[in-house]
């Protein structure tokens, strides 16, 4: 029989919620206090507490997390204008964004082909006199590899930024995301796997100066009303979104154990050959915000569960130096990167989703009708 299966449906996942996240709302509208007031406070500490880190700093959204960061640093001179920062060719656009919007070089390195982040190894290749930071992000919600990029950044006097905006959660070496680097940038966009109703974000760090610095920064570069310390932006957490998520953080571990038995039930179920799965050497490194299989002729499959009511994404499918934002990069190549924006598919996956619709998926999947390609 024949279901519809949502890539993400917020309603799905909301519903539990709504008592509490209605009180919660009502109760930041009341207040009549609406930026940086008890809400954000509350909730800066919580997530704080959580990442297991000194600071915590709410901002308008995960672009802004780490744009700020990076502006802190100039501001504090541990970078200058044009400096370089090692960034994942395979990764969504906003990483890059933070970096040329600081005013900063983005330079690109291939991805570990086995697990879509950044490959160490790569990353000392790319290592110049003008290097000043490396931002490894955790993409699809899977930790980069961050014992050997903190050693790599510690022997050669980099800082070392995560870009956690898909890994909230994740634990490498019995720390959490937010924990493992210098700094890190979240987003709470409302699918992310601790989502806002809105455009949110944080950054997290145990360095006072540099939190005090991303918070004066982000309050149009003042500490004191009107009075303005350095060239800041406008970029703040709102109270009714840190409520929002003052009543989400809670859920967020079970959250991600749902995911995770979904995630194991997508590895042990789907049995085609043309599809290619990700591996989960260490499963609490993993918070699966998305599940990215590999297939040859990604239209025909997507094409083949859309008729048969399974919605899927394409995370992501033009590579950032091919992108007509970035013209200086396109002329370069990145051969496992071009060729992951061509294959990767996101199959459903939430909090929401129920035993049955996860099992029809696999089915879904398994009935595809191809033969295995190599190059995988």
């Amino acid at each position: 029989m024949q279901r519809a299966v949502p890539f993400y449906d917020l309603r799905q996942v909301h519903q539990p919620l709504a008592s509490a996240l209605e009180v919660a709302v009502t109760e930041a509208v009341t207040s009549g206090w609406f930026i940086r007031g008890q809400f954000g406070e509350r909730f800066e500490a919580e997530f704080a507490r959580y990442c297991g880190v000194r600071h915590a700093i709410g901002v308008g959204n995960g672009l802004d997390a780490l744009a700020l960061i990076l502006d802190a640093y100039v501001a504090l001179g541990a970078m200058k204008k044009t400096d370089e920062v090692i960034v994942p060719a395979h990764t969504f656009v906003a990483t890059i964004l933070a970096v040329a919007g600081a005013g900063l070089t983005p330079v690109l390195v291939e991805p570990d082909e086995a697990t879509f982040n950044l490959d160490s190894a790569a990353v000392e290749r790319a290592i110049t006199p003008r290097t000043r930071a490396v931002m490894c992000v955790h993409l699809y919600g899977r930790c980069g590899p961050m014992a050997e990029l903190r050693h790599l950044t510690h022997r050669h006097g980099l800082k070392l930024i995560e870009d956690a905006a898909q890994a909230h959660g994740a634990v490498f070496d019995g720390r959490r995301t937010g924990s493992l680097g210098d700094a890190a940038g979240f987003s709470f966009y409302p699918t992310k796997n601790l989502g806002a109703i809105g455009d949110a974000g944080a950054v997290t760090t145990d360095d006072t100066e540099l939190a005090d610095t991303v918070r004066i920064l982000g309050n149009y570069g003042s500490r004191l009303k009107y009075e303005n310390l350095l060239p800041g932006r406008n970029s703040r957490l709102d109270e009714i979104q840190a409520a929002v998520l003052s009543v989400k953080l809670p859920r967020l571990d079970s959250e991600n154990a749902h995911r995770r038995a979904v995630a194991a039930f997508y590895r042990a179920a789907i049995r085609n050959p043309a599809v290619h799965l990700p591996d989960d050497p260490d499963p609490l490194a993993n918070v699966w915000h998305l599940f990215v299989v590999r297939v040859a002729d990604r239209d025909r499959f997507r094409r083949h569960l859309a008729d048969r009511g399974v919605e899927t994404g394409v995370h992501y499918p033009i590579p950032p130096h091919r992108q007509g934002a970035f013209p200086a990069l396109h002329g370069l190549s990145f051969p496992i990167t071009e060729q992951l924006h061509r294959d990767v598919v996101s199959l459903p996956m939430s909090p929401a989703l129920t035993d049955e619709e996860v099992a029809y998926v696999a089915e879904q999947v398994n009935r595809y009708p191809n033969q295995p390609q190599g190059g995988f």
